[in-house]
């Protein structure tokens, strides 16, 4: 039976993620660097909620979703330096600088 906590929670990430999509629409190319940076601190947030959920181990279920959420935050975060990366050496002067 689905309770009333489950379709306030599905309501509360649903609204989330709309919001969060419109935002980062509407971003301007010039602060994406910023904007990743920040996405990979709370990626880092996410991973550490992730590995105490699974470590509680307070049945298969949760062990397992909270494996799946490690896995994708940590990878969400790497990729997102991977990217802040390639933005910044963007910005780098390709001309050979004198010592």
């Amino acid at each position: 039976m689905v309770t009333a906590d489950l379709f306030n929670s599905l309501y509360v990430f649903i609204l989330a993620a709309f919001i969060g999509f419109e935002v980062i629409r509407r971003v301007s190319p010039l602060l994406h660097t910023p904007l990743m940076s920040l996405t990979n601190a709370l990626d880092a947030i996410a991973v550490v909620g992730a590995i105490i959920l699974a470590g509680e181990h307070k049945s298969t279920l949760a062990t397992v979703l909270g494996t799946i959420a490690i896995v994708a935050a940590t990878s969400n975060a790497v990729g997102g330096f991977i990217i802040t990366d390639r933005m910044l050496k963007m910005f780098k002067s390709s001309r050979t600088q004198k010592p």
